[in-house]
C-alpha cells in the first residue's frame, strides 16, 4: 500500500476525469491521498473531496505565491477548518522566490502567521520552498516550528539541509524529481537519509516521474517514486511502501 502525501486532485487539470484518476490510484495500491488546498477555491474543493471519499484527507493553508491575497479573514477560516477531523495539516505554506507575484516581506509575514496558527491548532505544517532555503530555515527556527514539526514537501535540497530539517522535527517528502536522470540532490537524499524520515508524494498534476516527465502527473504514479527510492537504498519496493506508509499514517495521525 502507498500513500500519496501531497496531491492536488482539486486542480482544474482533473475536471474532466477525476473519478478515473482516483480509480487508477486505487488500482495501483495508492490507498490514501492527502489533497492540498492553498487558497480559497482549492481549499473549498479539498474539503469537498474529504467529504466524498473516505480515503482522502486535506491540508489547508495559503501558498506563498498567493500570499499577497491572504487576508486575516482567510487565516481565521483556515483555523476554523483545522478542527475538521479529516484536516491533517496546515499548508502548503513557505517561501517562493522564483515567482514575484507576492513580495518577499509579505510572503514571510504570511508564512510566520501560518506557523503560529499550526502551533495553535496543533497540526503539522507542509512547507513549500523554492529558491528560499536560507530564509525558510531561519523563519522555522525563529518561530520554534520544531514544537509542531512538519513536512519538507517535494524536497529538492541537499543532504545537509535535509538533516537540518529532520533536527527540527520535519519529515522529508520525495516526489517525481527523484526519478529524473539528472536529479543529483534528490537521489543523494533518497540514498543517505534513513527511511524513517522519508515520505512519498506526487505533487500531481505537476512533476510527473520518469517515464511520464512533462505529462500530467497523477497519484497512480507514486509507486514509481517508491521504486526509485528502493533502487537507491537497496530495498524492495514493498519495504519502501510499508515504511513510508507507516511514516505517513503516524505523522498525519490518519485513521
Amino acid at each position: 500500500m502507498f500513500i500519496d502525501t501531497h496531491v492536488h486532485l482539486n486542480a482544474d487539470q482533473y475536471d474532466e476525469d477525476l473519478q478515473e484518476v482516483i480509480d487508477r490510484a486505487l488500482e495501483n495500491n495508492v490507498t490514501k491521498m492527502i489533497v492540498i488546498g492553498f487558497e480559497r477555491p482549492t481549499i473549498e474543493r479539498a474539503m469537498e473531496l474529504t467529504e466524498t471519499y473516505e480515503f482522502i484527507y486535506a491540508v489547508v493553508g495559503w501558498h506563498p505565491v498567493d500570499a499577497i491575497d491572504c487576508t486575516p479573514e482567510d487565516l481565521q477560516w483556515i483555523e476554523e477548518l483545522a478542527a475538521h477531523p479529516k484536516v491533517v495539516g496546515i499548508g502548503e505554506t513557505g517561501l517562493d522566490y522564483h515567482w514575484d507575484k507576492s513580495p518577499k516581506d509579505v510572503q514571510q509575514d504570511i508564512f510566520r502567521k501560518q506557523i503560529q496558527l499550526a502551533k495553535k491548532v496543533k497540526l503539522p505544517i507542509i512547507i513549500h520552498n523554492r529558491e528560499a532555503t536560507e530564509d525558510v530555515l531561519r523563519i522555522l527556527k525563529e518561530e520554534k516550528a520544531e514544537e509542531i514539526g512538519g513536512v519538507m514537501h517535494c524536497f529538492s535540497g541537499s543532504v545537509e539541509t535535509a538533516r537540518e530539517s529532520i533536527d527540527m522535527n520535519f519529515m522529508i517528502s520525495l516526489g517525481g524529481p527523484v526519478t529524473f536522470k539528472n536529479a543529483k540532490k534528490p537521489k543523494e537524499v533518497a540514498e543517505l537519509i534513513p527511511i524513517e524520515h522519508l515520505m512519498i508524494e506526487t505533487d500531481a498534476p505537476y512533476l510527473a516521474p520518469h517515464p511520464y516527465r512533462g505529462k500530467r502527473n497523477e497519484p497512480s504514479y507514486v509507486p514509481l517514486v517508491a521504486e526509485e527510492i528502493a533502487r537507491l537504498k537497496g530495498l524492495t519496493v514493498e519495504e519502501v511502501a510499508e515504511k513510508t506508509t507507516k511514516n505517513a499514517e503516524h505523522f498525519f495521525n490518519l485513521k
